[in-house]
């Protein structure tokens, strides 16, 4: 199955949980996160908004008490890239250019030395490590910068979309973990 395909099953699979379950998963994909002691260590973690019924990680910034979290979030810029902003609750937000809601341009940027994870958000995955996104390049133009290949990355998923025999192309930058609601997984490349 050639990847355009793939990418409109996955995402049809996807929408067809029900609001219920897509918050119980959502849910867990949190706690996994939380049980892992080395994402916990980390200081400065970049996040996104959830849309198409994508894991929701809201609690991870606005529930979680007791960890010194700093949380940076996408605006997408001309050419398709992607540049990382600290926003804490309560921060503004705007429509970026799809219609995701992400952090004023006026706000400051965040550099690559800066960042210990990236939570990625993937259409599906393998056990290999690589994402199949919406096919726009923005996550792997950015992860194959010199400065951005020292981030840990952690592709964030549920479980019905991780992808057997996948055939990852040239550019496919591979993630570091994937996390669902039932695992954590150590990519086996």
């Amino acid at each position: 199955m050639d990847k355009k395909a793939l990418r409109k099953q996955l995402l049809q699979t996807r929408q067809q949980l029900t609001s219920s379950d897509w918050n119980r998963h959502s849910q867990k994909i949190t706690a996994c996160l939380l049980d892992q002691s080395c994402f916990k260590s980390g200081q400065t973690i970049l996040a996104y908004f959830s849309i198409r019924q994508e894991p929701d990680l809201t609690r991870l910034w606005t529930d979680v008490t007791g960890l010194d979290l700093r949380f940076g979030f996408p605006r997408c810029e001309a050419e398709s890239t992607l540049k990382w902003h600290p926003w804490q609750p309560g921060e503004p937000l705007v429509s970026g250019a799809f219609g995701i809601l992400e952090p004023p341009a006026t706000t400051p940027t965040l550099q690559a030395e800066e960042v210990d994870w990236m939570l990625v958000p993937c259409v599906g995955c393998d056990r290999q490590g690589y994402r199949l996104g919406y096919g726009g390049g923005f996550y792997d133009r950015l992860l194959a910068k010199p400065e951005w290949q020292r981030v840990r990355t952690i592709g964030i998923t549920f479980n019905l979309s991780i992808m057997e025999n996948f055939v990852p192309e040239t550019w496919d930058q591979p993630l570091s973990y994937i996390c669902t609601e039932k695992e954590w997984i150590v990519p086996n490349r």
